[in-house]
């Protein structure tokens, strides 16, 4: 589940919680939306956790390799013809 879905589930338990008064028989749907918002900001801190590892540092001083100089040209090492 992506961020996006965590934050679907933290609105739709927070409409159930705060914003309907249906009666449902057998089910508490102030409960089922509390669960809902919890399950929510739980898989938004799992989620934020595991980006922060995902991020690679490169370190500035990576040496950059022309590729173009390496190549052969016919002979000639500046492409001049000198």
């Amino acid at each position: 589940m992506g961020l996006g879905g965590c934050i679907i589930l933290i609105a739709a338990g927070a409409i159930l919680t705060f914003a309907t008064d249906w009666d449902m028989q057998g089910v508490n749907l102030d409960l089922v939306g509390i669960i809902f918002m919890l399950v929510g900001l739980i898989g938004v801190a799992t989620f934020s956790s595991i980006a922060k590892r995902r991020r690679v540092v490169v370190p500035p001083n990576t040496p950059v390799i022309d590729e173009e100089r390496h190549h052969n040209r016919g002979g000639y090492s500046d492409g001049y013809g000198v």
